[in-house]
């Protein structure tokens, strides 16, 4: 063997003449190879005026002194240029590009890359190869990212960034198990930051989602514990022929609620974020109470039924109230029904400060107790015309400190000479009657009214024949009749 296997250093003959010249040849190529730096790695063609001992990694496609010696490490020596063939392994320092490049059989990379820029390495992996997509793997147990103190030069801070291309594109953190996502949070295909989770990797559901231009929190998955959060006007409807374990979202057997009640609750579990809900109830005979809840999120709650025609939906109770909204939040809306009761029972009843109430378009049957009875705190009040076709003990009855039954500037139609067995009015207790403008069409038989214990019944100067009944009404105890 003449000389060695890796650098091709020449080998000293036995008995050799001139032994200096191949020993010179051997330090020559020791001192081109050895701790080898060179001025750059991406020139074509020799340097106008190269200096003795300058080395360049040739680019492809070179040309002139150095053409068909790509790869290969030129070294300027004694005024002409010397190149050398590289090996797997071997390694360059590029002074121009500040970078150390490794040499893989075929062309000089970055080293612990694949060719990327200089200074830069296109893929790194760590205790695991970085393979398909994943420009950067990581097998470890824990990892540490550790802020730069402000006595090194840094600002103690630690932020990791995750960027995005668009608007549209994804920034997030993904979690999985073997592969198969679980988990995800950031900006998932939009600004919004989310939480999404699956079981399968396949169909996710968000948990959560915070709007970034007013930072309200959705939860459209009706995260246990959390109301789901309306984005849009949520309607939901009720038949006869409907189940309770339908979702209440369509017009037929299979899509409807059987019972006001049960869609009442279905609001009443949703954040209603400024939208109203409406709950519409085909034509049918109801006979469940209905017990309104509290409502969450500043929207209102209608239920609708035939505005044209309510006797087409009728909620009629026996012994108990058709609806009751007793020390609950909330404002709802009630049109298009008619109601009654037998044996006991309120039409309508409010009780508690906080409770609103409104109607227009209801029709009041035969009842047991009271047409409308508002008690502390509670407020009822017609925001359009109704109709009385049956008798009750009071019509109207407001009962208690805060309790207020406003009807005014409207048209209340009295169908039959409905009889009241105790007062068309009543108000006692400090409660309000505010029942000013309203024109009466029809007649009814019974006291018109009563007032006591400091309550007030502001009729706008009706008089004392103003009110609907056949007898007189009175007051005591410091009541005022206006």
């Amino acid at each position: 063997m003449s000389e060695t296997v890796h650098l091709k250093l020449p080998f000293i003959a036995a008995a050799q003449a001139q032994k200096h010249v191949t020993h010179n040849e051997a330090l020559r190529l020791l001192d081109c190879l050895v701790q080898l730096a060179v001025h750059d790695s991406d020139r074509t063609a020799p340097p106008s005026e190269p200096q003795g001992g300058d080395r360049h990694i040739v680019a492809t496609g070179a040309t002139g002194a150095w053409a068909g010696k790509d790869g290969d490490i030129a070294a300027f020596e004694d005024g002409t240029w010397r190149f050398l063939a590289p090996r797997p392994g071997w390694r360059a320092w590029s002074l121009a590009a500040g970078a150390l490049l490794v040499f893989d059989g075929t062309a000089w990379n970055a080293a612990g890359g694949s060719g990327g820029p200089a200074g830069q390495v296109d893929s790194l992996g760590i205790n695991t190869p970085a393979i398909g997509g994943n420009r950067l793997a990581v097998r470890s147990n824990t990892i540490l990212f550790k802020a730069l103190e402000a006595a090194a030069g840094g600002t103690g801070d630690m932020r990791l960034q995750i960027a995005k291309e668009n608007a549209a594109g994804t920034a997030s953190v993904f979690f999985s198990d073997d592969g198969v996502g679980r988990a995800e949070f950031g900006l998932v295909e939009g600004e919004a930051f989310q939480l999404k989770v699956s079981t399968d990797g396949e169909t996710w559901i968000q948990a959560f989602a915070v709007d970034p231009v007013t930072a309200r929190v959705r939860f459209p998955s009706g995260t246990t514990g959390l109301r789901p959060q309306l984005d849009a006007p949520l309607t939901l409807y009720v038949r006869p022929d409907g189940d309770d374990n339908n979702d209440g979202s369509a017009d037929t057997p299979q899509g409807a609620f059987a019972t006001i009640q049960r869609a009442v609750d279905t609001v009443a579990m949703r954040d209603l974020a400024g939208h109203d809900a409406t709950i519409r109830v085909a034509p049918g005979t109801y006979t469940a109470s209905v017990a309104l809840r509290s409502l969450i999120g500043a929207g209102r709650c209608h239920i609708v039924g035939d505005e044209a025609d309510p006797a087409n939906v009728l909620l009629s109770m026996s012994g108990g109230h058709c609806v009751a909204a007793d020390f609950i939040t909330g404002r709802y809306v009630l049109r298009g029904l008619k109601l009654q009761t037998s044996g006991s029972g309120q039409c309508l009843q409010a009780s508690g400060p906080g409770c609103v109430v409104e109607f227009a378009q209801l029709d009041f049957g035969t009842c047991a107790g009271q047409h409308i009875t508002c008690l502390t705190g509670a407020y009822v009040a017609a925001v359009g015309p109704y109709t009385i076709s049956g008798g009750a003990g009071y019509h109207w009855n407001c009962n208690g400190g805060g309790a207020r039954i406003q009807v005014t500037n409207t048209t209340v139609t009295l169908v039959g000479t409905p009889a009241f067995s105790g007062f068309f009015a009543l108000a006692v207790n400090l409660g309000l009657l505010a029942v000013g403008g309203i024109t009466f069409s029809g007649e009814a038989s019974g006291v018109r009214y009563f007032g006591d214990g400091n309550a007030v019944i502001r009729t706008g100067s009706g008089g004392p024949s103003y009110l609907p009944g056949d007898a007189p009404g009175s007051i005591t105890a410091g009541a005022q009749y206006l």
